[in-house]
């Protein structure tokens, strides 16, 4: 009996893992579930046996992807003291996971355009972005004031920053060139 949910465990991660690699490689409308089985190393039928659809794997990947990235920026944020040091982390974060881990953000940037059409979608995508903006207000924006910017909340400033951060991102991406990732450095005149 164990030894059966440590299996279907370690098939439906499985799955999990080798729908994220395959969407982020080739984009959500290229990828086929039959693309995902051959990649899991399963059938296809398992597919449906623990996500019913494509629909439902996908929703899985996103909350996985949602997972990881709220773990990563809390913890890089967590471990450091001061809110300038902790905008330099963060603009750090963005940048080696531009350099080392593309395929993260554009798993987001794939599963936002879909969350356009789709409202499971949508729902699991904006909530992503509240929770991201919470952890930048709560550990950057909440501890100082900043001058320059004198009446706007600091749950406005850590959309601003994150939408900068994220939108920067992609034009990192779509222009593939590295000289672009500076840009990112621009968040930090913010707390001059």
């Amino acid at each position: 009996m164990i030894k059966d949910k440590m299996n279907k465990l370690n098939q439906s991660e499985r799955i999990l893992i080798a729908a994220s690699k395959c969407i982020s490689s080739r984009g959500y409308a290229n990828v086929s579930l039959r693309d995902i089985a051959n990649e899991a190393g399963v059938v296809l039928s398992q597919l449906n046996y623990y996500y019913k659809n494509k629909e439902g794997l996908f929703i899985e990947v996103v909350k996985m992807m949602i997972k990881k990235y709220l773990i990563q920026i809390e913890e890089c944020l967590k471990r450091e003291v001061s809110p300038k040091k902790r905008v330099v982390a963060l603009i750090k974060y963005f940048k080696d996971l531009l350099k080392y881990n593309p395929e993260l953000f554009k798993l987001l940037y794939d599963f936002t355009g879909l969350a356009l059409w789709t409202p499971k979608f949508k729902n699991l995508l904006n909530n992503l972005f509240k929770e991201l903006s919470n952890i930048i207000e709560k550990y950057i924006l909440n501890t100082i004031q900043i001058k320059n910017i004198k009446g706007y909340s600091p749950k406005s400033l850590s959309r601003f920053i994150l939408g900068s951060m994220f939108g920067t991102a992609i034009q990192i991406l779509l222009a593939d060139e590295e000289d672009l990732s500076e840009t990112l450095d621009l968040v930090e005149i913010l707390f001059e």
